[in-house]
């Protein structure tokens, strides 16, 4: 039977060396086997547990941002007609944003920064109840994404826009032309901060910092870049433009192992 015990941890071969026998005495069925098994399989696993080293470690949260200058503008604008018939909405519309275009190019804006966003024809039907919904038209819709790079200009040209007949301005989007440098300045500065943190808890506990274990980032938590919206009808003064700074945000959850 000793045979058969785990030879690995001594406490396991004296409980089974003392505890076989006696069972055996008293019986000689399978009930000796199945008890000797199941004491060679508890006692080393208890025992396995208390060898294991309590894991020490500190987690923190790390915070790091960047002001940014905002260096550029994005702007939707377009033209909306409707007409008695498909081809009459179309020549109408294409006749307007050819001559937006135009007024967008006059003011500065280069052909690569001007890219159509949306294009669509749609029938116009009545919406009188009680009645079948009657064709009386259809409305056909163009509108461009504009870049620009002079931030200053913003304002003239959506004056320009107005004045050359878009009826649809939408949002206008301020942006930074790298914010991938901007983050990992942010993320340098998280690091940073749960670095000071952990050292705080070590310090206070009595323990000496360790290495890193891990880091996980979280979800992007930087505000979307400021949106204005107007309507064309009411552009009838110069737009005075700010756009100001964007903030640049990164959070990290940070592991660090300790030591005494």
């Amino acid at each position: 039977m000793e045979a058969i015990m785990p030879a690995r941890i001594t406490a396991a071969r004296l409980v089974a060396r003392f505890a076989v026998p006696a069972v055996k005495r008293r019986t000689r069925s399978g009930s000796a086997v199945l008890m000797a098994a199941v004491l060679s399989m508890i006692v080393p696993a208890q025992a396995q547990r208390a060898q294991l080293p309590a894991a020490r470690q500190v987690i923190v949260i790390g915070e790091g941002q960047v002001s940014v200058a905002l260096d550029h503008a994005r702007i939707t604008s377009g033209v909306t007609t409707r007409a008695k018939t498909a081809r009459e909405a179309t020549e109408a519309n294409s006749k307007l944003m050819t001559a937006v275009i135009a007024a967008l190019v006059s003011a500065g804006i280069e052909q690569k920064d001007i890219q159509t966003a949306r294009f669509s024809l749609q029938p116009v039907y009545t919406s009188e109840s009680h009645n079948e919904p009657k064709l009386v038209g259809f409305s056909v819709a163009n509108q461009v994404n504009v870049t620009i790079r002079q931030l200053d200009r913003t304002g003239a040209v959506l004056d320009r826009l107005v004045a050359a007949g878009a009826t649809d301005v939408g949002s206008i989007q301020f942006l930074h032309s790298d914010p991938a440098k901007a983050l990992d300045q942010a993320r340098l500065l998280a690091m940073a901060d749960a670095r000071r943190k952990a050292e705080l808890y070590a310090h206070a506990a009595g323990l000496t910092l360790g290495a890193v274990n891990w880091i996980s980032e979280d979800a992007a938590i930087n505000p979307p870049s400021p949106k204005f919206a107007m309507r064309a009808a009411a552009m009838t003064a110069a737009v005075p433009i700010a756009a100001g700074e964007d903030t640049m945000a990164v959070r990290i959850t940070v592991g660090f192992d300790m030591a005494r």
